[in-house]
């Protein structure tokens, strides 16, 4: 029987090597996001902190009014932080997305070419049991005809 070979085996090799790069550039991606995310958390633990911080301050027998004012400042510089925070974790989000799709188009291209691969690979199986058929056909007919020749 005759080897197969997939005449375009480096179209396949190539489109599993992209799919690598992307794979790997899709992790990067949603190891990005997700800093960007425990970074927004952060954030805002730490604006409840002092949301927390500043009712305990209000309700106290004695008020320091320097640490309320102090309190309501860091608040809003929290709540200012958080909110450019939120944009870079969208701009991260957006860049993720993107991975996402060049890495649902990676595969697609290289299930293609699989399958690809799969019906040449049953064509070539086709070819052969048709070639092994005429073989045994024509050994058939030349055994027929040995044994006519000799019964003459």
């Amino acid at each position: 029987m005759a080897r197969f070979n997939y005449r375009l085996q480096g179209v396949l090799d190539l489109r599993l090597q992209q799919e690598e790069q992307v794979k790997m550039e899709f992790a990067h991606a949603s190891k990005e996001l997700n800093d960007q995310i425990d970074i927004l958390n952060g954030y805002i633990n730490t604006r409840n902190e002092f949301i927390r911080e500043g009712y305990e301050l209000r309700s106290e027998s004695i008020m320091n009014v320097q640490k309320i004012m102090d309190n309501n400042y860091y608040q809003r510089q929290m709540d200012v932080i958080i909110q450019d925070q939120e944009v870079k974790v969208e701009s991260y989000r957006a860049k993720f997305e993107v991975a996402r799709m060049k890495l649902t188009k990676a595969v697609q291209e290289r299930k293609m070419q699989e399958r690809l691969k799969e019906k040449a690979f049953e064509q070539f199986m086709e070819e052969e049991k048709e070639a092994e058929a005429k073989e045994v056909d024509e050994r058939t007919s030349f055994t027929y005809t040995q044994r006519a020749r000799e019964e003459q």
